[in-house]
């Protein structure tokens, strides 16, 4: 009998009896690569990137130090096979479909392209080339969190954890909770989930500091001044205002107003904020909800929704272009352009990255 028949006799031995099949260690393949390692991506303790053919893992914080780097913040985890996802820092693999032309996409399906990458469709469309039709697909980065900050699992993989949203309000309205924000996330799933960790979440300091400016950090509700309430029925539309000329003040995070953006919102939802625009007031979720309709689609005074101007490098200031650009934007109002632009500031400093180019508007 050979040494290694032997070795596995009494191997079998020891187990009960039985012959098991015991692969040596040199025979036994390497480990899937994870996500190629990205000079913009903000890596934490506990992510993974892969570089060269090898796996490594983030002991600490760290961005754009290349594997195995000089600092030791990089552990050297193995030779890897190239069989794992690319685009991104994390520490879990993608694994979705290739993209095929001609196959219906509904907004939220994720595919990988034949550059390797991976996108994410944020609108339903028949199968367009994510790399040409940019306004049907986004950029889409794999990964898991190894920050200890993160989200736990069930709230949706939002880069925000509760800890950081209620230190970022810490006086906000009972109304406006953490888990309405989550459960609304679901509406637009392109929502800082496109791009770098990095961009995640400049865009979801971006919305929030937004947001923050919009009611007075989530104390208001509904707007202040109703004086204002009658002005916003426009009588033009076909529709016109069934729930009473009143009725359509600002509401919500991004205060929505107007029949008209009531309506679309509904719509685009799958609510009936034409006729109970109310819903907006009572429903944190609905909230969130129509706050994120605006930021995800619509361009207001500006030229591109906040959500594009954020995830392809307009910057922030773009963002306050499309929400009130008219009044605030070229010299209009420098002290409120200010007061945004500091609270964004102070959002991405809890989230740990930097505010990127083009501020101000």
């Amino acid at each position: 009998m050979s040494r290694l028949r032997a070795l596995l006799v009494a191997l079998a031995v020891a187990v009960g009896g039985g012959l098991v099949a015991v692969i040596p260690a040199t025979a036994a393949s390497a480990a899937a690569c994870t996500a190629a390692w990205q000079a913009s991506t903000v890596y934490w303790g506990g992510d993974q990137a892969s570089r060269n053919g090898r796996n490594y893992q983030a002991k600490r914080w760290t961005q754009g130090e290349a594997p195995p780097g000089t600092t030791g913040v990089w552990q050297d985890l193995g030779a890897c096979d190239g069989g794992g996802g690319g685009g991104g820092g994390g520490g879990t693999t993608c694994n979705y479909p290739n993209w095929a032309a001609g196959t219906w996409y509904a907004a939220g399906a994720i595919v990988r392209y034949t550059n390797g990458l991976y996108y994410i469709a944020e609108h339903d469309n028949p199968g367009y080339d994510p790399i040409i039709s940019t306004w049907y697909w986004d950029p889409y980065t794999c990964g898991g969190g190894g920050n200890p900050t993160d989200p736990p699992p069930g709230t949706g993989g939002f880069v925000v954890s509760e800890a950081q949203f209620n230190q970022m309000f810490p006086g906000r309205n009972s109304f406006y909770t953490y888990s309405g924000l989550v459960a609304a996330l679901g509406a637009y799933p392109a929502f800082a989930k496109t791009g770098s960790t990095t961009v995640q979440r400049q865009e979801a300091a971006a919305f929030l500091a937004n947001a923050h400016h919009e009611t007075g950090g989530l104390v208001h509700i509904v707007e202040q001044n109703t004086a204002n309430y009658p002005h916003y029925c426009d009588w033009s539309q076909s529709y016109g205002c069934p729930a009473g000329q009143a009725a359509y003040y600002g509401r919500g995070p991004i205060q929505l107003s107007w029949n008209f953006n009531y309506n679309a919102a509904g719509n685009a939802l799958g609510l009936p904020l034409l006729t109970n625009p109310w819903l907006v007031q009572n429903d944190a979720a609905v909230a969130w909800k129509t706050a994120l309709w605006y930021w995800m689609t619509q361009s207001g005074p500006g030229t591109m929704t906040p959500h594009n101007a954020m995830v392809n490098g307009a910057g922030f200031g773009e963002t306050i272009r499309s929400i009130n650009g008219s009044i605030e934007c070229n010299g209009g109002n420098p002290a409120q352009v200010q007061s945004r632009v500091t609270r964004y500031q102070q959002f991405v400093g809890i989230l740990g990255v930097g505010a990127g180019n083009n501020l101000y508007c």
